[in-house]
């Protein structure tokens, strides 16, 4: 069988997110299944790779507007590596991908929309691209979701619940759940500095909200590591300073996983202040909760407050309440055996549910009921 998968961007020029479920996905083991991906680049010329044994092919882009690439030859690539395919896997949100369905994608090949996260923030462009969502997901064969929440909140899914699939992601997580004796010395430095420390990881970008992790610092006595890049990096460093915090808070930028899983285990809570539905899972959540950390997260109407549960594995704040999210980093960080119990709990529930293994097993049978939904050339 062969399978591709199909978003506006992979590794090397992103980690973490969707292109990480995706390389959960396509660096499967497994003889009988051939899978490759096709994405844009975040901005550059085109480029073709092996990433972990997985065929990568990145067209060429000028650029995002919306956050989506301008790559004009992403239609006819993904045209023509359509028609080569069994199963083509839409990874949206990527209004790219939807058109280039509506222009052709032929009847024996098998498709599957795995639904990451409704558009957010740019209120026109989903209106104008409404007719293709809609168009795409009577086509699809399967609707893939992280969590039932989903359905029930997205105007587009609910009335195709019958053929949604509810899968939680899973993911690589003994990596994140050991350390070697280098990396356990290095870690005992990290704790002995920085005794009192909050680590979060995620793109820089208004979703995530890094501006009230910012404003909460205020009320917080720690330190705050934030892991990863986006445009707002000046903004949010501004912040920092007009709130008098910006000694407190370090912006640690793009990081090898090796320094972020000592971080991880180093740390005393994991913030994910995300604001919008446009988080829909969190992975970062299930890596820091492998490691041991208690997770203070947000109730968005979403699977995020599902992957570590209010006084379970973490404790969960309305989205864009400083003060709360403050309250509840304070009350891990003044209590050790509030954070104990949390974080000796996240790490069951990761390995426990979120194990890639059986995310790959179920993926697999998703593949081979889009295939026999199609008829046979």
């Amino acid at each position: 069988m062969r399978i591709l998968h199909a978003y506006k961007i992979y590794r090397p020029d992103i980690e973490g997110g969707i292109p990480a479920v995706m390389s959960s996905l396509a660096e499967a083991p497994d003889p009988a299944i051939s899978q490759s991906i096709l994405c844009a680049r975040r901005k550059g010329v085109a480029r073709q790779s092996t990433i972990d044994g997985v065929p990568v092919e990145a067209v060429g882009s000028l650029g995002t507007l919306f956050s989506t690439p301008l790559a004009p030859g992403y239609i006819p690539a993904f045209l023509r590596r359509a028609r080569s395919a069994d199963v083509v896997i839409h990874h949206a949100p990527l209004p790219l991908t939807d058109a280039a369905i509506l222009l052709g994608l032929p009847d024996h090949v098998g498709l599957i929309v795995y639904w990451h996260a409704d558009i957010i923030g740019y209120a026109l462009l989903k209106r104008l691209i409404s007719p293709l969502i809609r168009h795409v997901l009577a086509r699809a064969d399967r609707i893939v979701v992280s969590g039932q929440s989903m359905i029930e909140e997205s105007e587009f899914l609910r009335r195709h619940a019958a053929k949604c699939v509810v899968m939680p992601y899973g993911m690589n997580l003994d990596y994140w759940s050991t350390l070697g004796d280098s990396d356990r010395n290095q870690v005992a430095d990290i704790k002995r500095t920085t005794p009192r420390h909050i680590v979060s990881l995620g793109r820089l970008v208004g979703y995530k909200g890094y501006d009230v992790l910012i404003r909460a610092m205020r009320d917080i006595d720690a330190e705050a590591t934030i892991i990863g890049e986006g445009p707002l990096l000046t903004e949010l460093r501004q912040l920092a300073g007009e709130f008098g915090v910006a000694d407190r808070v370090r912006f640690a930028g793009r990081l090898e996983r090796s320094e972020i899983r000592r971080l991880f285990h180093a740390a005393n809570v994991f913030a994910f202040p995300s604001v919008t539905e446009a988080e829909a899972f969190g992975i970062a959540q299930v890596e820091a909760m492998t490691a041991g950390l208690p997770i203070v997260n947000t109730s968005l109407a979403t699977t995020v407050p599902l992957v570590a549960r209010h006084n379970l594995e973490g404790l969960t704040v309305p989205p864009g309440d400083a003060a709360a999210l403050a309250t509840a980093v304070n009350r891990i960080l003044d209590d050790p055996a509030l954070a104990t119990r949390l974080g000796a709990a996240g790490r069951a529930r990761a390995l426990g549910e979120f194990d890639q293994s059986v995310f790959r097993r179920r993926m697999a049978a998703v593949y081979a009921e889009a295939l026999q939904a199609r008829p046979q050339r």
